[in-house]
């Protein structure tokens, strides 16, 4: 490839590999452990069976699941557009199906990007995680069913608050045996506060973030999306929260479940803000959830979250230790593949926890030494007993942007340095940029020269700015689209290599076009609190429409007992629980199911109002003027290039 091709022929298709790249490839394929191949021998140990190509379609025939596009993984030497270490992962990734961890507890692999553990009770199952969808639910537990029998479901527990862990619920319960609440739904403490905070108020922003995250709309192939380090992606199918109910509130939590004792372990603020662990004496098998995986974890994904506590987490293994080491002949978490052995599960809980404390304790060293967090992540190098273990791999965090996580929980976005405290945003920084480096053609000249020295990481930031300035510099997409196709494929990180061959795609392709948002589902909607709907609610409000109205509404759900008091007022949304304002302008009165109906877009309010469902008082006009104030988010919106359309 010349640099003259580069600059001035836009290319729509993947490239190959660089030397650069291809040369970093060869130092790592002799830096890693590559002959250890215990991780391939626990990954297949205890496979029963499995559905072929864990091809999984909705009833409408849409495929929400399948390894078919990932058959080129079959090869065992690694390509030049990828990382040797991230190809390993990804085939250690592709084993699907049912396993037995030890006599008595199973699960389920690879029909999702989470795992479903299954643990046999005196008359029935418990039902661990429920995967992100209820398709591929429903098809895990008739794959158990058909090697290990139909059995009733005991109980279902959601180790924490993410939604491939409890998505599809109801792909596990059966709509008669939800409806009489005999099976307990437990769950940690806080975990619906949590799952809605977390998935909900900021899920249009988390949903498209995700996008360069897990790169589900990137091709799969050795130039494109290979896995997301934690397994191969999210599926695509339907899903619904359900409430728990049955809490477990603290650490020595002891629960006796169809006749099998579990042992509780709290750990909020680690991989989630509401998660636990625990431990079965019957099988003498560990469960750490999320928190002790195959790969270092993200302490702030790509996504977005709250900020994680690494010392917290590495506080919780070492708690774990000295609760059930030497215990456990087995452990298994909620994605990847088990470990056998008392000596191996101790090592690698040990070498987890220290992962964690070691990040956090140099990190902040490092900053107490006046470094930036870009500067700690430049500097900072694991010590070669974590580096050499596979399971402390970057694969979905990395030590380079968990640094990053660590100091803004300390210190914030803010460096201390003036020049960062309020700079032009990109668009404005970009287009002075170019001016101040001579123009468009100067920056590509010397971009290309760096290009083709490998400095790929400058050029990204230069063309970067280009862009921002020019958004339809055909030349300057293409070769920032080059840039952050060849970074992708030297990746280690499959959420790196994700998000720069996304970021390519979409600078030569513009982006994808999707269906609209769907409503959110009725389900969901019940589970959460009258408060949470609110909440919701407010963060639709667009500020500058509302200036100077004021506007109150009086709530009573008929069915709950429940009244509220919804103020506009400041251009904020505010309510009050427990109240009736006596002036109102308006007033409704109506079970809160039927409001889940009108949010859900099953029924109109009109029409709710015409059946009889709800009764008015006051002036009911105030209220379709509150709602005209609400934005629709849309479910794209621009990342690597300026916005098309500025929200107001």
């Amino acid at each position: 490839m010349t640099q003259t091709a580069a600059i001035e022929t836009p290319r729509e298709a993947p490239k190959e590999a660089s030397a650069p790249v291809v040369a970093q490839h060869a130092a790592t394929l002799k830096a890693l452990p590559f002959s250890d191949t215990r991780d391939f021998d626990e990954a297949a140990r205890g496979f029963l069976g499995t559905v072929e190509n864990a091809r999984i379609a909705s009833a409408q025939g849409r495929v929400v699941w399948s390894l078919e596009p990932y058959a080129f993984l079959s090869s065992e030497q690694s390509p030049p557009t990828v990382d040797p270490s991230l190809w390993r992962q990804s085939r250690l990734n592709m084993h699907h199906g049912l396993f037995e961890v030890v006599p008595g507890v199973y699960q389920v692999r690879g029909l999702d990007i989470a795992n479903m553990t299954l643990i046999e009770g005196d008359s029935g199952v418990i039902v661990v995680d429920t995967l992100t969808s209820i398709e591929g639910a429903r098809a895990a537990m008739e794959l158990y069913f058909k090697h290990r029998g139909l059995r009733p479901v005991a109980a279902v527990i959601f180790t924490h608050t993410h939604t491939d862990h409890w998505g599809g619920a109801r792909g596990v319960l059966a709509e008669d045996v939800l409806a009489s609440g005999s099976v307990p739904i437990i769950a940690p403490n806080l975990f619906m506060e949590h799952a809605v905070s977390e998935n909900i108020i900021a899920g249009p922003a988390m949903l498209r973030r995700a996008q360069y995250q897990f790169g589900p709309l990137l091709a799969k192939g050795p130039r494109g999306q290979i896995d997301c380090g934690l397994g191969k992606s999210m599926a695509a199918g339907s899903v619904a929260l359900l409430r728990p109910s049955n809490l477990i509130m603290a650490t020595g939590d002891r629960r006796t479940i169809d006749g099998v004792e579990f042992e509780f372990q709290m750990a909020p603020n680690s991989e989630a803000p509401a998660e636990m662990h625990f431990f079965i004496p019957r099988y003498k098998v560990l469960n750490l959830a999320e928190n002790c995986t195959h790969n270092f974890h993200n302490l702030l994904p790509f996504r977005g979250a709250d900020v994680r506590d690494s010392l917290a987490w590495s506080k919780y293994l070492g708690e774990a230790l000295q609760l059930w080491g030497g215990k456990a002949d087995a452990m298994c978490g909620q994605h990847h593949w088990p470990v056998w052995g008392q000596e191996r599960i101790d090592t690698m809980i040990r070498q987890q926890r220290d992962l964690y404390k070691f990040a956090h304790d140099q990190t902040i060293r490092l900053m107490n030494h006046g470094l930036t967090a870009t500067e700690i992540a430049e500097t900072i190098k694991l010590p070669a007993s974590l580096d050499g273990a596979w399971h402390a791999r970057g694969y979905y965090g990395h030590i380079r942007h968990n640094v990053k996580a660590i100091y803004q929980k300390y210190l914030g976005w803010y460096d201390a340095n003036p020049v960062n405290l309020d700079p032009l945003p990109p668009v404005e920084a970009g287009r002075k940029y170019v001016e101040y480096m001579g123009g468009a053609d100067a920056i590509l000249a010397r971009a290309a020269k760096d290009f083709a020295k490998g400095e790929f990481r400058f050029v990204a930031q230069a063309l970067s700015h280009l862009v921002f300035a020019d958004p339809d510099n055909q030349s300057a997409r293409a070769l920032l689209a080059d840039t952050f196709e060849q970074l992708g494929y030297a990746a280690e990180s499959a959420t790196w290599r994700n998000a720069y061959l996304f970021g390519a795609q979409e600078l030569r392709q513009g982006m994808p076009k999707v269906p609209p948002r769907a409503p959110m589902p009725r389900e969901t909607l019940a589970a959460l609190r009258s408060e949470q709907l609110w909440d919701v609610l407010g963060v639709r409000l667009n500020g500058p429409k509302a200036e100077g109205k004021h506007i109150v509404l009086n709530w009573n759900f008929t069915d709950t007992g429940e009244t509220f008091v919804l103020t506009l007022e400041n251009s904020a949304l505010t309510y009050v629980a427990g109240a009736q304002a006596a002036v109102a302008d308006a007033g409704f009165a109506l079970p809160r199911g039927v409001l889940d109906e009108v949010i859900a877009k099953l029924t109109s309010f009109p029409e709710a109002v015409t059946a009889g469902k709800i009764k008015v008082s006051g002036n009911p006009m105030r209220l379709a003027e509150l709602m005209g104030l609400m934005d629709e988010f849309p479910r794209m919106f621009e990342i690597v290039e300026p916005k098309r359309t500025p929200a107001s």
